[in-house]
């Protein structure tokens, strides 16, 4: 296949624009750029698509630029219910900081990042009326999708302003880096042909682009924050393990194109791995097979294996397998407690809320389903201390197969 056969194949064009788009992809040396605004100090797995397919082009030969929005971010792109919430300059920075070195690591260093922000800042409102707005026509921009939307409601100047700025962007970039091709969610359709119309218009050249279908979940949702099931790209807000969990769990009917989106397996190889899914879809193949190349890709095999081993931990019973550090990033959602060393296990169980009374606390424990570290535990006056505990500290606590807690020895 050729690359955009291959893009194609994969389910990563949506959009076009350009009539020779395709010679220009499988070409090997047109720059090209992708763009974020900087609402956060980490990208999720939302961006992570159009990373991978920047990193597609990179490695065919072709030039990345990843704009990060320093000026656009200030405004904030129309939402399609509701304005957003304005951050100030300084976090917006911290962001900016933030996803800059994230990106740069994600393609090795081999990109190159700017900030929309260092040509902007400069334009004053008559300079960007003339040299920008004067070529935009009004009734253009009120059949963008998302303004029209939002038209019923209410639009503030700022943000119908919007699409101008992103336009500009391209603008700029093609007369400056001579890029010539802007590839993006197919949510930004709309500011990408405001750029193509502004090159057209002020600089008489076509230029190129495409967008990708947005990556929806199972219950047909966006990745992202606003959606509120982000999965960061930063292992320090979702762990490797919590990213292997999740894409480990993908649904049976998304799995393939995760694969195809995702990952740098061949045709034959994701073709391979779904023909065995399909045999024994008990084993999950295809799911292991997308945390593997997704996390290794992401952050590197170290930080995959320690999300098998802590899985493995936490759901084969080997729980004293782990660290301290492994359990608490397991069981970051379970509720956890203090417990002053000494103390029976009987009011343990009832002073945290694992029993309701002693009564119940002694049926649990003599049908044996009170574990501590996995161990099967019987007697309720039996102290809690340190010895008992995982680096002195770490209780794992179990009410049956699915109640879980964390003690902490104090």
């Amino acid at each position: 296949m050729t690359l955009f056969e291959e893009l194609k194949w994969r389910g990563l064009i949506k959009n076009t624009a350009g009539d020779d788009l395709e010679d220009v992809i499988n070409g090997c040396n047109a720059t090209f750029y992708w763009g974020t605004d900087p609402t956060a100090d980490s990208l999720h797995i939302g961006h992570y698509s159009s990373l991978v397919t920047a990193k597609r082009l990179a490695k065919a030969g072709h030039h990345p630029i990843l704009l990060v929005g320093g000026a656009t971010g200030l405004i904030g792109d129309p939402r399609p219910t509701a304005e957003r919430e304005i951050i100030s300059k300084e976090v917006l920075n911290k962001n900016l900081k933030g996803i800059k070195k994230q990106v740069t690591e994600v393609f090795g260093g081999d990109v190159e990042v700017v900030n929309n922000y260092d040509w902007t800042k400069d334009m004053n409102i008559l300079d960007f009326l003339r040299e920008v707005g004067k070529y935009i026509n009004v009734n253009y921009m009120l059949n963008k999708d998302i303004i029209e939307r939002r038209l019923e409601n209410g639009i503030t100047f700022a943000e119908f302003a919007y699409t101008l700025i992103q336009g500009n962007d391209f603008l700029h970039l093609y007369k400056e880096k001579n890029c010539i091709m802007q590839v993006e969610g197919s949510d930004q359709w709309g500011n990408i042909t405001t750029g193509l119309e502004l090159i057209k218009k002020k600089l008489g050249k076509d230029a190129y682009a495409f967008t990708m279908p947005l990556i929806l979940d199972a219950q047909g949702n966006k990745f992202g924050k606003s959606e509120g099931n982000a999965l960061w790209l930063d292992k320090n807000k979702t762990s490797s393990y919590e990213l292997y969990q999740y894409l480990l769990n993908s649904d049976d009917k998304k799995v393939e194109e995760y694969l195809k989106v995702y990952t740098f397996l061949t045709k034959e190889e994701i073709e391979d791995i779904m023909k065995k899914h399909e045999e024994k879809p008990e084993l999950r193949i295809a799911q292991k097979t997308l945390a593997k190349e997704f996390i290794t890709d992401l952050r590197g095999e170290e930080e995959y294996l320690k999300a098998v081993k802590i899985s493995e931990g936490l759901f084969s019973g080997n729980v004293k397998s782990l660290s301290k550090e492994d359990i608490l990033v397991g069981f970051k959602d379970v509720k956890s407690f203090e417990i002053k060393e000494g103390t029976k296990l009987i009011d343990v169980l009832i002073d945290n809320g694992i029993c309701t009374s002693k009564r119940e606390a002694r049926e649990f424990l003599n049908a044996g389903s009170i574990s501590i570290n996995d161990e099967k535990v019987t007697d309720e006056n039996m102290v809690v201390n340190k010895d008992l505990a995982i680096e002195k500290e770490v209780l794992v606590i179990k009410r049956g197969k699915k109640k879980n807690y964390i003690g902490l020895i104090k």
